[in-house]
């Protein structure tokens, strides 16, 4: 029995049932209530997972360090950096006076469109399993609970709020189980947050079979399950079927409601008091449940933070061609080209998102380490979704109805035009559904021409420049994908505006009703378009250089929460700025930012191309580090990289596939899901699983293969033959025998990175175990393993091979439940 029992028992049962079910929702959007009668302190959660935003605005708030996004430190392979990282993030947490991050992110990569891949590690389960033991181990080690999520089957953002994952039970065992079970069995994660879907016609968040067959009965989980953000949908199901917290508050579905429900025998005082405890067991874990400090916020700024985000942005840099062009030589006249050279693309959208102390573009990088007398700039053309942000201080002027009528109740600043409004709106002199608001501010442009404005907005909104209307989301508001679904699409409109003056800005904006998540939104923001002339001056950039250094790829308004991609193709004209810095001059270095695969039609005619992905608040550095051969590019490719969109797993002529039909979406692939389905149909990927180059040369030698029973090792030495340091990962897949049932040709079961000085030797031994030679029986409830020979493939990318060797297994199977 953990110390602390006895106290949470003697806790429970001292309080009232109104005072238990108090703990069993927010009391605020972030934290849950204290119960001084008792002594018993304030939980606080904060949102992650690339970093601690704290309690405070979800747009802007108190600065803090942003950390490599999921999918980047998915490619570093390096479950040990992760740890690193997540005891850095406790002490961003705590900072932040908060007890519980939300996070990690551990949803499979199902298909490469999905808007919130750059939250999650990979498209494997073995993967994603070991780079979340060591983040959850890294942040509980400090005090500091994981919240491991989306639980489960939220591979897509496209009505995810009311789809329905249809995933049969074997392919949820097989691969989207696997990252949650070993974060419960390996790391005893203390939180899990249910996904907003339903899984199989039920909500995640009060399904019985998910949250106690699974979840507590098979892996004996014994810490608290929350919902995600307003996807708790009842009471008595709720709780009955497992899930403790319901968040945010004040509370919809508990509180009174729960107390009639166990008045009217819905829901039993023992199944109340049980959530109970789980509760009071996490503050105990995390301390909370002894704070009683006043709440305050702060932005430390840690050098250690900044030096670890830098290294771990190098560390999953992939390297994906090279002709011998990078590193860049010394001396060299760099032209630094695209629509991310001078913008810092640092992390993706949604809840993830976070106020970074500051932000290093690659231009920065390159210019801090070279001199700005070194580079040329051209920024080529556009890679936005919505039109960049009107920035500066705005007056707003608040109202306590939605016609913008009457004086107004409250009068403040907003800084910049992009705001949520979630509560304590106008410091509570509003109420949040029924308010407007007026923003006046201003815009000074930089060049004369005809400009295009646009604004989208959760809410009623309308944008008036010069004072005139240019667009409006009011009278002609429909649905859309901003702001998490809740909003508009962007409405656009054209003003010409003269350099050298400046013109008042003029927001409107009135709530209305939400659909499903309560609060409220808006963006607006202005461009001047490039057109062609932007691509020729970059052509004419490349030309005046050495080498061109492209900087292409997404942002955070396209890799982001609450939408996926429309395609995988680079947006707007970047394939064609591409193609044509590659004419003009054959040493281009293509820089990727984005949050997964992008089509390449361009790549055979490109020297180099680096995924650097969104690297975190030191983004500039760790390119530049990269790129002029101060840092290894140590990443290998957590996801496939297909030719073509049509060639990846959930593609498919049938909509219930993807996006979904009918409140449906069908996992039809089953297991075959990434490098699985490409090898299953004899799909070549443009840049396979694994893959990534190094700016050394690797050896592999002296292979030996252990082991008796169900168990397995394969020692390997692996040589620095090159003359500089570098990283290799070594990966080893297994080949299984005949069974009665579909299986991969391969599966990735073990691997190690090791970083090897020039001339380096090391030997490495990856272990196999019963579960990795294992299919999941549906009708027996049982793991099996089949009996016969079973392969096993060392290589350094899903689809190469440098050692090959088999075992032979005899039968055998084990329950579910055996842990």
């Amino acid at each position: 029995m953990p110390a602390d029992e006895p106290r949470i028992t003697a806790l429970v049962d001292a309080m009232t049932l109104q005072e238990q079910v108090s703990l069993l929702s927010g009391s605020d959007f972030w934290s849950l209530p204290a119960i001084d009668r008792l002594g018993i302190g304030k939980l606080r959660v904060t949102d992650g997972p690339n970093g601690a935003r704290g309690g405070g605005a979800f747009i802007g708030g108190v600065k803090s360090a942003a950390f490599p996004v999921g999918i980047a430190l998915g490619a570093t392979w390096n479950p040990e950096l992760v740890r690193e990282i997540g005891v850095a993030l406790a002490a961003e947490v705590k900072s932040k006076q908060a007890h519980v991050l939300l996070a990690p992110t551990v949803n499979i990569h199902r298909s490469v469109t999905n808007g919130r891949n750059f939250e999650c590690y990979s498209e494997d389960p073995v993967l994603t399993s070991e780079l979340a033991v060591g983040y959850i181990n890294g942040l509980q080690s400090q005090d500091i609970s994981a919240t491991i999520k989306h639980f489960v089957g939220n591979e897509s953002e496209i009505q995810r709020t009311t789809i329905s994952s249809e995933i049969d039970e074997r392919t949820l065992r097989e691969v989207y189980l696997p990252p949650f079970e070993a974060a419960v069995k390996r790391s005893r994660v203390w939180a899990v947050m249910s996904s907003y879907n339903r899984l199989n016609g039920s909500f995640t968040s009060e399904h019985g079979w998910l949250l106690n067959t699974v979840l507590r009965g098979d892996w004996g989980f014994d810490g608290v399950v929350m919902s995600d953000w307003f996807g708790s949908h009842s009471t008595a199901a709720t709780l009955n079927n497992g899930m403790d917290l319901e968040m945010p508050g004040p509370s919809r579905d508990r509180g009174d409601k729960l107390l009639a429900a166990v008045a009217a025998g819905e829901v039993s005082a023992e199944t109340v008091r049980q959530a109970v405890l789980r509760i009071l067991r996490l503050m105990a874990r995390t301390g909370a449940l002894d704070d009683h400090r006043p709440f305050a916020e702060a932005a430390d700024n840690r050098p250690e933070h900044r030096a670890l985000i830098r290294r771990a942005g190098a560390e999953g840099a992939v390297l994906l061609t090279n002709d011998g062009t990078l590193p860049l030589a010394s001396g060299a006249r760099i032209a630094v080209i695209g629509p991310n050279a001078k913008t810092a693309q640092i992390m993706g959208g949604g809840s993830a998102t976070i106020n970074a102390h500051y932000r290093v573009s690659i231009w920065d990088g390159l210019a801090t380490a070279l001199g700005e007398a070194a580079l040329i700039h051209a920024p080529g053309c556009a890679s936005e979704r919505y039109h960049p942000t009107f920035r500066g201080l705005f007056k707003a002027e608040f109202f306590a109805n939605k016609s913008l009528s009457g004086t107004p109740v409250h009068v403040g600043e907003q800084e910049d035009a992009l705001v949520m409004w979630l509560e304590n709106i106008a410091d509570g002199k509003v109420l949040p559904g029924d308010f407007s608001v007026r923003l006046t501010g201003s815009y000074a442009p930089v060049q004369s021409g005809t400009h295009v404005a646009g604004i989208r907005s959760a809410g009623l909104a309308r944008l008036l420049i010069d004072g005139k209307h240019v667009a409006e989301s009011w009278e002609s508001w429909s649905p859309g994908t901003a702001f998490f679904e809740e909003g508009s699409p962007e409405m656009t409109g054209e003003v010409v505006l003269q350099a050298g003056r400046t013109y008042p800005v003029v927001i409107e904006f009135a709530a209305k009703a939400a659909k499903w998540l309560a609060f409220s939104a808006l963006g607006a923001g202005i461009s001047r378009p490039l057109g062609a002339a932007g691509i020729a001056d970059a052509v004419a950039a490349a030309k005046a250089a050495d080498v061109a250094v492209v900087c292409v790829g997404r942002t955070a308004d396209w890799d982001g929460e609450g939408q996926d991609l429309p395609h995988i193709t680079l947006p707007g004209d970047q394939d064609a700025l591409v193609a044509a810095v590659a004419a003009a001059n054959p040493r281009t270095v293509v820089v990727l930012q984005t949050g997964g695969p992008v089509e390449m039609p361009w790549a055979g005619d490109v020297a180099a191309i680096l995924q650097a992905w969104y690297p975190g608040q030191e983004a500039g550095n760790s390119v530049a580090d990269v790129l002029l051969g101060h840092a290894e590019p140590g990443g290998r490719l957590p996801q496939s990289f297909p030719v073509q969109w049509s060639d990846n797993p959930a593609h498919s002529q049938d909509p219930e596939v993807y996006p979904g039909l009918d409140g449906k979406v069908r996992y039809r692939e089953g297991v075959f899901v990434g490098y699985r389905h490409y090898q299953a149909h004899g799909i070549d990927p443009l840049f396979a699983f694994g893959h990534g180059l190094s700016y050394t040369s690797f050896a592999l030698s002296d292979v030996r293969q252990g082991g008796s029973g169900t168990d397995a090792t394969v020692t390997v030495r692996i040589t620095n033959t090159g003359r500089r340091a570098g990283s290799e990962v070594v990966q080893l897949y297994v080949t299984p025998a005949a069974a009665p049932v579909p299986r991969p040709r391969r599966e990735l079961k073990a691997f190690a990175k090791l970083h090897l000085a020039a001339g380096e030797s090391r030997e490495v031994t990856l272990t196999l175990g019963r579960r990795d030679f294992a299919w999941f029986d549906v009708a027996a409830r049982q793991w099996v393993v089949s009996p016969g020979s079973h392969g096993l493939v060392l290589a350094r990318r899903a689809d190469g091979s440098d050692w090959s060797g088999s075992v032979d297994l005899a039968a055998q199977n084990w329950s579910a439940a055996e842990r």
